[in-house]
């Protein structure tokens, strides 16, 4: 599912294989083990986490072919994904996406849920299918979104228009920090950030506390534990 990679002050997630990495239960808890281990294994409080992906996809979202056939899933993997969100955001150091492939509705959030987003320019896009496919998106979704999405058009065009971006197109937007040539040049671009990231010398844990600070609506809504949204409940036919 997962596999997780230390290069000195680095941690690299990768999700592995050539699948749509849909966030399944299993999936989830694979992806929180590994931010829990970065968080304990870390040697100091200057390291940096960088979360990417194999394949064509980054993640595709949900696996909402598993909530379909079982319904009860659902709100089961949106209450780990916030947990997952949750972790990014009080980790004690900076994290980076490197979105090399496609990243869709959960998937989208997960990236978002990052400090800094990059993205490969040759293939994928950023996309909200909730609209496309008649479900709501959830409140904490969208709090994020109004936080990392500061122009009012560009929340438009991700939530209203349901627009598939193209990395050009979210650099133009503010969406995405920068656009590379492939998949092995945006991990690289990652990297690089990283180790520049390293050398400021950041106090991880103050660093931690300053990024809950900024995205405290976030962290309300997802401690509220309010009832599961419509994306969650709605399991029309176009799931």
């Amino acid at each position: 599912m997962c596999t997780l990679e230390k290069r000195g002050q680095l941690f690299i997630l990768t999700f592995t294989g050539d699948g749509e990495h849909r966030l399944s239960p299993a999936v989830l808890d694979a992806i929180r083990s590994a931010v829990r281990r970065v968080r304990y294994d870390s040697s100091s409080s200057e390291s940096v986490l960088i979360t990417t992906a194999e394949g064509k996809f980054f993640s595709n979202g949900y696996d909402l072919n598993l909530g379909k056939s079982d319904p009860s899933l659902l709100p089961v993997m949106d209450a780990k994904l916030r947990s997952v969100v949750a972790d990014l955001i009080s980790l004690p150091m900076p994290t980076i996406a490197a979105v090399t492939g496609h990243a869709s509705a959960a998937g989208f959030i997960l990236a978002m849920s990052h400090d800094y987003v990059l993205m490969r320019r040759d293939r994928g896009f950023l996309y909200m299918s909730e609209l496309d496919i008649d479900l709501v998106i959830p409140e904490w979704f969208m709090a994020l979104i109004r936080l990392k999405i500061g122009s009012p058009a560009a929340k438009r065009d991700v939530v209203l228009t349901a627009e598939k971006m193209t990395a050009t197109a979210a650099v133009e937007m503010g969406i995405v920090d920068s656009a590379h040539g492939s998949a092995v040049e945006t991990v690289e671009a990652a990297v690089r950030l990283s180790e520049d990231l390293v050398r400021r010398g950041f106090d991880g844990h103050v660093y931690g506390q300053i990024r809950e600070m900024v995205l405290r609506e976030v962290l309300d809504v997802i401690g509220s534990r309010e009832p599961a949204s419509s994306e969650v409940r709605n399991t029309g036919s176009k799931l």
